[in-house]
């Protein structure tokens, strides 16, 4: 049987438990599938997943590297985007780009500097109807 890969999923570095579970919980809509622990005291690790979308997070040192950047290739940016744009998050108001390759691309930034691109290609009819739904106000980049 040859080499074939079914997923990936990103540990992602973590530096407050409760700081983690507002982005990725309360603000993206993650569930939480476990959480791990050697014994009371010890870092958290821990599976969150949303549609697809699954992510570890983690406290231990050494695990993955604070301002780790990946993409992920998804449907329904656009849709994902409004409802995040309705939840007037306080650190963090993204907007949708279109990137050189033909992606429609919504970036991420958690609280511990980590970027997640979910990007769909772009399609007639999957454009943005505005350049920034929020308002003139809001910076694509999503900086608040």
């Amino acid at each position: 049987m040859s080499f074939q890969a079914h997923s990936v999923i990103p540990i992602l570095r973590i530096f407050s438990v409760e700081k983690a579970r507002e982005f990725y919980v309360d603000y993206l809509g993650c569930k939480v599938d476990w959480e791990h622990r050697f014994d009371d005291k010890a870092p958290l690790y821990m599976q969150v997943s949303r549609d697809g979308l699954v992510l570890h997070l983690s406290e231990h040192y050494g695990d993955g590297s604070p301002g780790t950047s990946f993409k992920v290739n998804t449907t329904g940016v656009s849709e994902l985007h409004a409802e995040l744009a309705a939840k007037k998050y306080g650190y963090w108001r993204p907007g949708l780009n279109k990137t050189f390759y033909g992606m429609l691309q919504l970036k991420m930034l958690d609280p511990f500097g980590n970027q997640l691109f979910l990007e769909e290609p772009i399609a007639q009819g999957n454009e943005p109807q505005t350049p920034n739904p929020q308002g003139p106000e809001a910076r694509a980049d999503g900086a608040a």
